[in-house]
């Protein structure tokens, strides 16, 4: 008689769901409450930013994304903006859209609170680093629906558990890209901080963080898509936004709304993704707000006469070599 239940197979089988339904429902009954509150929190966060965000008028706004495209890109971005952002309002998807906005920018906001001193911690402490991969590796391959089941068990329906999920999922490019970056700075450079007396703090934000903040900002930019692409995952769970716009039209069959909406989160990403990414941007010349960022550093280190390289606001004639005199000393022979 066997004193344990088997598969198939005959190996025995191994009750982890139990488990980890046994760990939640323990979770639920003892900060129930907690998680309730904090959820509750989450939502009104969350829809007050979505508020804010539909209560300018919906071409004023799109005028405003346009502009700030512009600022951090070019022109030419601006202008497909625009005109994405005002087919947009033509599809009359414009609150869905914003409702999706908000999600994604509380989601990646989070994300990037957490991950990123994750990410750092990594790079510094390789034990740390060890420890953190698995857990990772977890978050990023589990596929997107799972998470949903947990979430709706601790927070429930709506816009918290969406933001909740979503946070899990966008997580881990944040921590790997921040390591990366960090990893990846000279050695060389480093060291030569160390040599001038630098503090590990002082290096880390003087040193490593601005060399590594094109990988960073990378990093910052697969969490938006990621957290984009699971904010419609959550319109299953009550996220709203383009998501439940989706799922709408997956209920009904209505492939008119399907397609708007599918073309309302392509128009977004675009948008996030072009922006996000020529803040990481490097080169020179990219963007109106780096070219006025740069004429400004220009003409405060630009020398105006003696006094600003710390003489004495003397005349020309002063620093002239008086005749009979060495270049090498001012000593007359």
């Amino acid at each position: 008689m066997m004193l344990w239940e088997t598969v198939d197979s005959g190996i025995p089988r191994i009750n982890l769901g139990e488990w980890v339904d046994t760990a939640f429902n323990w979770v639920d009954d003892h900060f129930g409450e907690a998680l309730n509150n904090f959820g509750d929190s989450l939502e009104n966060l969350n829809n007050s930013l979505a508020d804010l965000l539909m209560s300018p008028d919906m071409l004023v706004m799109a005028i405003i994304f346009s502009l700030l495209a512009w600022l951090l890109r070019d022109w030419k971005i601006a202008l497909v903006s625009l005109v994405g952002l005002v087919l947009v309002i033509g599809m009359d998807q414009w609150d869905n859209t914003m409702d999706t906005l908000a999600l994604v920018f509380l989601a990646t906001l989070v994300a990037l609170v957490i991950g990123i001193p994750i990410g750092i911690a990594a790079a510094r402490w390789q034990r740390f680093s060890s420890t953190v991969r698995p857990v990772m590796d977890l978050m990023q391959t589990m596929p997107a629906f799972v998470w949903l089941v947990p979430v709706v068990t601790l927070f429930g329906l709506g816009p918290a558990g969406g933001l909740v999920a979503t946070v899990i999922f966008a997580l881990p490019p944040g921590v790997r890209l921040t390591e990366l970056g960090i990893r990846q700075v000279d050695a060389e450079v480093v060291e030569a901080g160390q040599a001038f007396g630098g503090t590990p703090r002082q290096i880390l934000g003087g040193i490593q963080m601005p060399l590594a903040m094109p990988t960073v900002m990378a990093g910052v930019n697969q969490v938006i898509m990621l957290a984009l692409s699971m904010a419609v995952v959550a319109g299953l769970i009550g996220g709203g936004g383009l998501g439940g716009a989706v799922i709408s039209a997956l209920q009904r069959l209505d492939v008119g709304l399907g397609f708007e909406a599918g073309l309302s989160v392509v128009i977004l990403a675009i948008y996030l993704d072009r922006c996000t990414a020529s803040v990481g941007n490097r080169r020179p010349g990219k963007g109106r707000l780096r070219a006025i960022i740069g004429r400004s550093r220009k003409n405060k280190s630009t020398p105006n006469g003696p006094d600003q390289q710390g003489g004495d606001n003397l005349p020309p004639e002063a620093y002239a070599r008086p005749p009979g005199t060495a270049a090498t000393g001012g000593v007359a022979f």
